[in-house]
């Protein structure tokens, strides 16, 4: 127990110290619930037995889902009669673990909870996780870095990354963010080396069902089994010269056997958690497949139906957020503006450029790299930019691997990567401050079609 309680100690401190920034942040937030409180509806739904929204209405007109249960289609954009109410069925499309956790404080306080200091205390748990698994790749000899180096690294990640703005919200798009984030550190925690093969895919179900898009991490783990597998006796990759001969010289040394039956047990929770999402849906939609967003009454609903939730046309415009949304220079107080498209994942947080240049590659970095671009990919083909935001939020579905990319990669944090470290922990405090409650700051087109200063 002596030992247990000096493993938990910094751990523990660190989500202590957090959380409290995090609800300090909130300030006169700490009481409320979110304004549209998608997720405190939904957990009231399940309270009740139902899936979908109790009394079959809308709670504002931001991000509700309606299904037409004649036509099989979205319905007509808040315009329909009062006798047709029962044809059209309303619902919380967004994926439900967020809302399950909030059931027992919805159960004793009602609607009214502050759900956003639940999620405020919650998002301490994002950076203690972070720095466990930094602790375990260093004292494992995976990682080269000091405590100070993983302390850094983790205090970049919880008041230095969008992580900040997004834990100090609590509205329904943030709020899944913050519980993924906490999965996602327990699957890395639990993937590395495959050594949990059920509670990996365990934690990676359970973040699947806050954001669908990071079930394409699963390549993570794949590669930790065939590293975990391979036979001590076999032939190094070194020996091939090509990228491809390389990879089916590394398989060749794979005990295939033991790699399947860690696969199996990592796949059984994710397909039980598929069941139970397909059922889902197939309560509400009649169709196992479909979540709901697209029956999201939206004014670009139109787009939507016509290129589908995820197509390469949206990629320009992503990408173009992803790289390039900088501040804009006004001539009047308070001198510039952010679109509500955000400000690009490099600006927000320049640290992450050293992951571009590692000093060395090995097997997990090139499992880590895979399932990033994986992800940041199919992010990148959404019907949306992560609008409204301060920074590119979707990249939290894989800023966790990144950060331990930054430890594995073997560069030293010098000067210039403290520098950045201070110059991003005050942006993005600026931004945890600002957003969606100064809005001097921010342009105030709704419009999503202002990405860059107008001419």
């Amino acid at each position: 127990m002596g030992w247990f309680r000096k493993r938990a100690l910094l751990p523990t401190g660190i989500f202590v110290v957090c959380a409290g920034v995090y609800v300090a942040t909130l300030a006169g937030r700490i009481t409320q619930a979110p304004g549209e409180n998608h997720y405190g509806h939904l957990a009231d739904s399940f309270l009740h037995g139902e899936v979908g929204v109790r009394g079959n209405r809308a709670h504002g007109t931001d991000d509700w889902a309606c299904y037409d249960t004649v036509e099989h289609g979205p319905c007509p954009n808040y315009q329909y009669s009062f006798t047709d109410q029962q044809r059209y069925r309303w619902y919380v499309s967004f994926p439900p673990l967020p809302a399950v956790l909030l059931m027992p404080i919805i159960a004793a306080w009602g609607l009214d909870a502050p759900s956003r200091l639940f999620f405020a205390i919650f998002a301490g748990l994002g950076p203690a996780l972070l720095f466990v698994v930094l602790r375990r790749l260093r004292e494992g000899g995976r990682s080269e870095r000091s405590l100070r180096d993983d302390l850094l690294l983790t205090a970049v990640f919880a008041w230095g990354s969008v992580y900040y703005f997004t834990a100090v919200q609590g509205t329904v798009w943030f709020s899944a963010h913050v519980v993924a984030v906490a999965l996602i550190m327990l699957y890395l925690l639990w993937g590395l080396d495959a050594r949990r093969p059920i509670l990996a895919g365990l934690a990676l179900g359970l973040a699947f069902m806050c954001r669908p898009t990071v079930l394409f991490l699963a390549p993570f783990f794949v590669i930790e089994v065939t590293r975990a597998a391979r036979n001590a006796d076999a032939v190094a990759c070194s020996t091939a010269k090509s990228a491809f001969g390389r990879a089916w010289v590394w398989l060749r040394g794979v005990a295939l056997r033991g790699a399947f039956i860690r696969l199996a047990w990592f796949a059984l929770p994710l397909l039980a958690v598929g069941a139970v999402a397909m059922w889902m849906n197939n309560a509400r939609f009649e169709d196992p497949l479909e979540f709901g967003h697209s029956y999201l009454q939206v004014r670009w609903r139109e787009r939507i139906e016509r290129w589908g939730l995820f197509n390469y046309h949206y990629f320009g415009k992503n990408l173009a957020v992803f790289l390039a949304a900088v501040p804009w220079l006004t001539l009047f107080w308070p001198y510039y503006k952010i679109s509500r498209h955000g400000l690009a994942l490099w600006i927000t947080t320049p640290n992450l450029l050293a992951a571009l240049w590692p000093k060395r590659s090995t097997t997990t970095m090139v499992g880590l790299t895979i399932a990033t671009l994986a992800v940041m990919i199919l992010n990148l083909c959404y019907q949306n930019t992560g609008w409204i935001q301060f920074g590119y939020r979707f990249a939290l579905d894989y800023l966790p691997f990144v950060f331990v990319l930054l430890a594995l990669g073997g560069r030293r944090f010098g000067w210039g990567f403290w520098t950045m470290a201070i110059f991003s922990i005050a942006l993005n405090t600026f931004g945890a401050i600002t957003f969606d409650r100064y809005g001097q700051y921010y342009d105030p087109d709704g419009t999503q079609n202002t990405v860059f200063q107008p001419d």
